[in-house]
């Protein structure tokens, strides 16, 4: 596990294995554990090496959310393959987690203000001075 130092909290970076056996998600939940007992916990998940996104990988990844989120944290995944990219689409799960092309633009992201909201136009006021 790479942990990368940017003048704010950590970003935990954990690269995932090819295939992911029982014993392997269970050491990695282990490994994970001590980032997820935080507050606000940040995770990169590398997936650029795996090669079988199977449901059980699916519900690992949906099991590291669940616990960063618990937490008031966030996982983002990054190099995620084409066939796993398909498969979490597929399965609904991608709209869940923000995917990035490299550990470092997720790690990066961390750290970047969000987007703007779009403003209203012209002849509307924001909702918030509209009347309820």
């Amino acid at each position: 596990m790479t942990e990368i130092p940017t003048g704010m909290r950590p970003v935990a970076v954990r690269r995932l294995p090819d295939v992911l056996s029982v014993q392997e998600k269970v050491a990695f939940l282990h490994d994970i554990a001590g980032i997820m007992n935080t507050s606000r916990p940040r995770l990169v998940l590398d997936c650029s090496r795996l090669r079988e996104c199977d449901i059980s990988t699916i519900h690992l990844l949906l099991h590291c959310l669940e616990e960063a989120m618990k937490r008031n944290g966030d996982v983002k995944l990054a190099a995620v393959p084409a066939g796993a990219a398909i498969r979490l689409v597929s399965t609904g799960v991608a709209g869940l987690f923000e995917t990035f092309d490299s550990t470092e633009e997720a790690v990066n992201s961390f750290h970047q203000l969000p987007l703007p909201r779009e403003k209203p136009s012209s002849g509307q006021r924001p909702r918030s001075e509209r009347a309820a």
